[in-house]
């Protein structure tokens, strides 16, 4: 989806591969990318709304968006919030039923007889 709204943004064709585009048309995705403000691309269409720290919306892109999930986590840990612990713990977040179901976080060791 986002790609989409990129490209309709850049004036470049959806049928295009990767490998066709200039390097104009290469920089201008990437502009497009990294501001997506300034080409009036709406806040809910971002994957980053008001973020914790400042407050603003963006897109986050790559390695980026790993550290940010890990900074979220680890906030919640350090603040002892319930989807924390959950994490924590290994055990489902979003109010899953876990009697019989999600038995793949970890596992248990058997010890044999002799």
């Amino acid at each position: 989806r986002y790609a989409h709204v990129v490209l309709r943004k850049a004036d470049i064709d959806f049928t295009k591969r990767a490998g066709e585009l200039t390097k104009d048309e290469v920089e201008r995705v990437i502009t497009i990318m990294q501001n997506p403000r300034q080409y009036k691309i709406p806040d809910w269409f971002l994957n980053r709304q008001k973020d914790m720290k400042d407050g603003k919306h963006s897109q986050v892109l790559a390695n980026s968006l790993d550290n940010k999930l890990h900074e979220d986590l680890e906030r919640l840990k350090k603040i002892r919030a319930h989807r924390g612990l959950r994490h924590f713990w290994g055990l489902c977040v979003r109010g899953q039923h876990t009697k019989t179901t999600g038995h793949r976080g970890r596992t248990v060791g058997v010890s044999k007889k002799k």
